[in-house]
């Protein structure tokens, strides 16, 4: 295909005619829509609604967990913008020639709206964010990570589908039934098609694996297999992230090997091939080694929780019935409790008692310090002891 220089060239129909596939996937040739003198970019619309079907799913699990509502919103307050910039850092500097070397653009660096999010920085920086909410909540971070962890995936498919507007993120030629079209995008004008002569747009020669589906089709599996054994083994603390990133860093792994992408190598492999499969070893060391049952919280300087219907699965309560009365007032914190001591709690409303060593932390002397004490003891002392109990007589 001879170089584009222009946003307007000559294609020959009769090329490409043979070239167009009975059946394919098609690819959008439009990813920007100017409404008015804002444009409204796909890419940027996926992310936002991926980021809201997490929060729903977190907010959702979290409550099952004890926590009041709208915690999730002061969480995100803090992830959300973390983990774009963690994303955005992780993409500039695994792809810094795009932004600082020959011919590049420094200030494209900080064109999110045109693609290139890094997950492994956006699950760091979201980290971070939402532990830094965690501690103004009180809430344990492990119990946040577990209620994200079915939902973080699921906005990741959707996220999937922005790169399917930017006609980016593909695999290497096929001829399977499912192959994808992709266009030559125009970069003179970012968001949209090339553009021949006659006003279609422009494809690329052939179809090609479309890598961008069948990483929001496995996320979606992750997302089911998260949910399904932490209802069998109801997982706790952090394990049941800890599985989500496995199940996603084993996939990323394939589906990075067939991209073609740009991208940095290190021994003949894609820098992320290899982030994945230490990601991977670490959430498997953590799933391994890491024990202990699923955590509950109680509320701390706040009204006891109206009476849920007897009987049930305490994580099939739903705490949102509390909303149809007056507004909650949000708890100063939280204490961790286990499945019956939450269970007690939402049927009578009492708060469990602290446990005994919690409740008195005076410290047990030593059997040999009181006879010690005595030995110590003088005679004087002895005498004024006996003169100050016989002046009380």
């Amino acid at each position: 295909m001879p170089e584009v220089r222009s946003a307007r060239v000559a294609y020959s129909p009769v090329t490409l005619a043979p070239m167009t596939p009975l059946a394919a996937l098609p690819s959008p040739s439009t990813a920007v829509w100017q409404v008015g003198p804002f444009p409204i970019r796909a890419y940027a619309l996926c992310i936002i609604v991926g980021i809201m079907v997490a929060c729903v799913v977190t907010e959702h699990r979290l409550r099952r967990r004890g926590v009041a509502p709208g915690a999730v919103l002061d969480i995100a307050i803090w992830a959300v913008p973390a983990g774009i910039i963690g994303a955005r850092i992780y993409h500039v500097i695994t792809s810094p020639e795009k932004y600082f070397g020959a011919g590049g653009q420094p200030l494209k660096a900080f064109a999110i709206w045109e693609g290139g999010l890094g997950i492994w920085g956006a699950v760091a920086g979201g980290a971070i964010g939402a532990w830094i909410a965690a501690r103004q909540l009180g809430i344990p971070l492990v119990v946040v990570a577990d209620a994200l962890a079915p939902g973080l995936p699921v906005a990741q498919a959707v996220g999937r589908l922005g790169n399917w507007f930017n006609n980016e993120l593909y695999g290497g030629p096929t001829s399977l039934p499912w192959g994808l079209q992709v266009h030559v995008m125009d970069r003179d004008n970012p968001g949209h098609a090339l553009r021949d002569d006659a006003g279609n747009p422009v494809l690329e020669p052939g179809l090609y694996h479309p890598a961008f589906l069948y990483e929001a089709l496995w996320n979606v599996g992750v997302a089911g297999l998260v949910l399904a054994l932490d209802r069998k083994l109801r997982l706790g603390r952090g394990r049941a992230f800890a599985l989500y990133v496995m199940g996603y860093t084993a996939g990323r792994f394939w589906i990075e090997m067939m991209r073609t992408d740009e991208a940095n190598h290190i021994l003949g492999l894609r820098l992320n091939v290899w982030t994945a499969a230490l990601v991977f070893l670490g959430a498997l060391v953590y799933f391994v080694r890491v024990r202990g049952p699923r955590e509950y919280l109680v509320p701390i300087g706040a009204p006891a929780a109206p009476v849920p219907p007897a009987g049930g699965d305490v994580s099939q309560v739903d705490l949102a019935a509390a909303e149809a009365g007056p507004r909650q007032v949000a708890p100063e914190g939280y204490r961790v409790v286990d499945e019956e001591q939450f269970r007690a709690y939402r049927q009578t409303g009492t708060l469990p008692d602290e446990e005994p060593a919690a409740a008195d932390e005076q410290p047990a002397m030593p059997d040999e310090e009181p006879a010690a004490a005595d030995a110590a003891t003088t005679p004087a002392d002895a005498d004024a002891t006996a003169s100050a109990r016989d002046r009380d007589s």
